[in-house]
């Protein structure tokens, strides 16, 4: 499961302001993509049947998260391009860009709490 860079600034929107009614997510498109309300619902109905969204009675609401669809999304590129392994994704990731100590300690209190789990 994908979104394209249009999809994505589409299903923030929704994200955002949910739950929403369609007319509303119509006038939402049409000031921040500049698209026609046809548009707007041929994208929802895509979304929807891809199971990101639902349009029930007019009102539009998520069947997946933000966080939970954008996991799935870094869970995918980890399996894909490092086998599913974190280590070598970190690795990679930090042979190019430092980390702060801020994210140090992050990282460490993030792998802390999965230890204590």
């Amino acid at each position: 499961m994908t979104l394209g860079t249009v999809e994505s600034r589409f299903a923030d929107i929704i994200w955002k302001h949910e739950p929403l009614s369609s007319a509303a997510l119509v006038k939402l498109c049409e000031i921040e993509l500049e698209w026609k309300r046809t548009t707007t619902y041929t994208v929802l109905k895509r979304l929807s049947e891809r199971g990101i969204f639902k349009n029930d009675n007019g009102t539009v609401t998520s069947l997946i998260s933000r966080d939970e669809f954008y996991s799935m999304q870094s869970e995918k590129f980890v399996d894909e391009t490092f086998n599913g392994s974190l280590p070598a994704f970190l690795a990679a990731f930090t042979s190019r860009k430092s980390l702060s100590e801020t994210e140090i300690a992050e990282i460490r209190n993030l792998i802390n709490s999965y230890e204590e789990e």
